[in-house]
């Protein structure tokens, strides 16, 4: 019986070991699904339909907007890391499929001996030989491989796609974030012009309500008391103007290094409005946010990781059959190294391995990684609340902002139509210089109040958005 009889027999038995061992009960894992509700609430209807199926395209409709989006996808340094690292487990990933193969190794080498005259292999070797050296010359394929009985190989294979996954959706997550910050920077700008607007326009009072004081005061009606009011007051919206340009300034540098440019001006043509969003809002049900966005999908991939990684664990308390092959030439003369077939070898080694002390080491890895599943049980669970959390704070702020609108638009036309009635009377000697300063003080501060208001109004719809899982298409 040659050589190659043999070895088809040890590998032919195990095989066969390997089968009938595998036929042994695996690892079972149960599938953790998260508790939601039926609805949001603060909604009326179990609407499916979503504003985050909308891609960010179709959902920011202002061109200048859509522009600052698409250089922050392209050039945001955040996102770009993340896109690394999906690049990186990516290469990981690819690796993974190769886990199943065994492992092969070529190697040349060559040795020389001299051992001790008055030893025993020295007089054996001038005995035998005539000479005090002994010289080996090797030229060999080596090959080692795992039968993969118990999972354990799938499992780390699992492992390396969640664990890719996990990047992806990482980098889906910030991308939703950075849509949502432009977004919420761009309308914070507008708020600015719109306050800055304001105070000019209301600069303009201020400076002729001083005049009309002035006035009064050289023709004796007033004390000067009333012109340093109006002066003052004339003063307190010129500081306002210098400290809008300062925020305005710092917002536009702010929304530069988002969208991966140096700090620079911030070109915008329309004012704020809502105009530019989707008018009916729908955040559709619980559950299709959950599959949607993608810092939940990443926590679920952990748990899964999780999983996987207790499958290794208790795979590694069970027997291991390993084969390992080597063959080649050799020879103790580098003369005839390479003479075939004379110098060929091969062996064979197949065998099953059973840990069985290793300091409870493999107990203790076990166990660590079922609490650590519990833990991600836990976290996951905490990330869907989460979610559904910050859902339901965007409604209800979407929708008491609508009516804070309504009252805060009405506030202002009531203060502007006391400016004229409180400038009229002034004029007339009806009224004082402190109810006209104080008239327009109440109109300024109104509305930049309803600036906030609307600015806050749109950020609430880009939080409902981002919360929902939109963004990242």
């Amino acid at each position: 019986m040659n050589i190659i009889t043999k070895i088809k027999e040890i590998l032919v038995s195990s095989v066969v070991v390997a089968s009938a061992v595998s036929c042994m009960p695996k690892l079972a894992l149960d599938k953790v699904s998260p508790e939601l509700p039926e609805t949001f609430k603060y909604t009326a209807t179990a609407d499916t339909a979503s504003i985050a199926d909308l891609e960010w395209r179709q959902f920011f409709k202002d061109p200048i907007l859509q522009n600052l989006i698409e250089k922050g996808i392209k050039n945001n340094y955040d996102l770009l890391i993340a896109l690394k690292q999906v690049a990186s487990s990516q290469e990981r990933l690819n690796q993974a499929k190769y886990l199943q193969y065994p492992d092969i190794s070529f190697g040349v080498s060559g040795q020389i001996s001299r051992p001790s005259k008055n030893s025993m292999n020295g007089q054996s070797l001038n005995l035998f030989l005539g000479q005090s050296h002994v010289e080996d010359y090797n030229a060999a394929f080596n090959l080692s491989w795992e039968a993969d009985i118990w999972g354990k190989i799938k499992n780390q294979q699992e492992v390396s796609r969640v664990q890719y996954l996990q990047t992806y959706e990482a980098s889906k997550a910030i991308q939703t974030q950075v849509v949502a910050a432009i977004a919420q920077g761009y309308y914070n700008l507008l708020m600015l012009d719109k306050q800055m607007n304001v105070a000019k326009s209301n600069l303009q009072l201020s400076k002729n309500t001083l005049d009309v004081t002035e006035k009064i005061w050289k023709g004796g009606e007033t004390t000067s008391l009333g012109v340093q009011q109006a002066k003052a007051r004339t003063e307190s919206t010129e500081l306002l103007i210098t400290q809008l340009e300062q925020n305005i300034a710092i917002q536009e540098n702010a929304l530069s290094i988002l969208v991966g440019e140096n700090p620079d001006k911030i070109s915008r043509t329309i004012e704020m409005s809502d105009s530019s969003l989707p008018q009916n809002i729908s955040a559709g049900i619980p559950a299709a946010m959950v599959s949607r966005r993608p810092d939940v999908r990443q926590q679920e991939l952990v748990l899964l990781e999780s999983n996987s990684i207790v499958g290794i664990a208790q795979a590694s308390m069970y027997p291991a059959l390993r084969i390992t092959a080597n063959g080649g030439v050799n020879s103790f003369k580098i003369d005839n190294w390479f003479q075939i077939p004379a110098s060929m070898f091969g062996s064979v080694l197949g065998g099953i391995t059973q840990p069985i002390f290793q300091k409870r080491q493999l107990k203790t890895d076990l166990a660590v990684a079922k609490i650590q599943r519990e833990k991600n049980v836990l976290a996951f669970r905490q990330s869907v609340l989460n979610a559904v959390g910050e859902v339901s704070d965007a409604l209800v702020s979407n929708e008491n902002l609508k009516l804070q609108e309504v009252k805060a638009s009405e506030q202002v036309t009531t203060l502007k139509d006391g400016i004229k009635s409180a400038e009229l009377l002034y004029k007339g000697g009806m009224a004082n210089y402190l109810e006209v300063i104080t008239a327009q003080a109440n109109s300024l501060q109104a509305e930049l109040n309803l600036a906030s208001i609307k600015r806050q109004r749109l950020s609430s719809i880009v939080d409902l958005y981002r919360a929902l899982g939109g963004g990242w298409k």
